[in-house]
Order: C-alpha cells, then structure tokens, then sequence
C-alpha cells in the first residue's frame, strides 16, 4: 500500500470491481475500441473470486481513479510473467503523479514475486503512454504481432 499526498494506492476489492470495469470503459473509449469491451460486472466478479486476475486501483479523497490489472502467466523461454492487461488513471488526474504511483506499485508487486519479465501492450500511436514507459527504460517490442482466437461469442 501506497499513501502519496491525498493518493492511496492499495490492492482492489470485489467492491471496486464496477469502477475497474468503468476505467476500462473510459480505456477503450480512448483507444478509439469502445464496443470491444464486452465483458460484464458480472464476469468480473466470477472471474475475481476465481483469482483469474488481480487489481491495484489508486483512490483520491475514496473515489477510483486508476488502477492496474494484471494476472500471472508463464513464458516457455523466460519464466514466470506478470502480465499487466490494463493500467489507467481518469483523465481529470493525468499528469498529477497518479500513474507513477501505480506503476511502481506494479514494479514492486513484480519484484517481490520474482518474476522474469513484467509484461503490457502499449498501442504504437500512444505517444504519453510510450514516453512514460520509457521513462522507466521498458524495452518497446516491435517485431512481435498479436494472435488471438475467439473462443465464445461476444455479446
């Protein structure tokens, strides 16, 4: 847990869960895919219980407004992965240190499970996401195309 100013970051609860789903929301407003989302509160809580993915959010006077999402996976060639699926901070708070706080937290989390690799997707277009990382002296991959198989219908 994290406590900066008037920030705390801190691990998710099943309470949390419809703001979660609402920064994703905003995500994929922003990077111009709002109808992919197609997941529902109700997935999110089934899947929470499951322990089928984790969640850090940062809260400003007790409201959401970032957060991390992220799940363990495994790499054949390097190890144990923590993969970070989502990471966003409300527009309005941008810029204000929020999204330092959480990507430390995650760095933290990743450190103290010894993992090989800490693992995102970053859209090629997303200029403040791409300088963020390199901040941080993230190895961008470039060579590398995403395949996916559809395995349910999307509602």
């Amino acid at each position: 847990m994290i406590l900066s100013d008037n920030i705390l970051v801190r691990p998710a609860k099943e309470e949390d869960l419809s703001d979660i789903l609402s920064l994703v929301r905003a995500l994929a407003l922003y990077e111009k895919a709002p109808d992919e989302v197609v997941v529902s509160i109700d997935d999110y809580v089934r899947d929470w219980r499951a322990d089928r993915f984790e969640s850090i959010v940062a809260l400003k006077d007790d409201k959401v407004v970032g957060m991390c999402l992220y799940f363990m996976a495994y790499s054949s060639w390097k190890g144990a992965i923590l993969y970070l699926d989502d990471f966003v901070v409300t527009p309005s708070e941008r810029g204000n240190g929020i999204g330092q706080l959480l990507f430390d937290e995650i760095l933290a989390i990743a450190k103290k499970r010894d993992v090989a690799l800490l693992k995102w997707q970053v859209l090629d277009w997303n200029e403040p996401a791409l300088n963020f990382y390199k901040k941080y002296g993230a190895v961008i991959e470039k060579e590398w195309w995403n395949g996916k198989i559809v395995m349910r219908d999307e509602k």
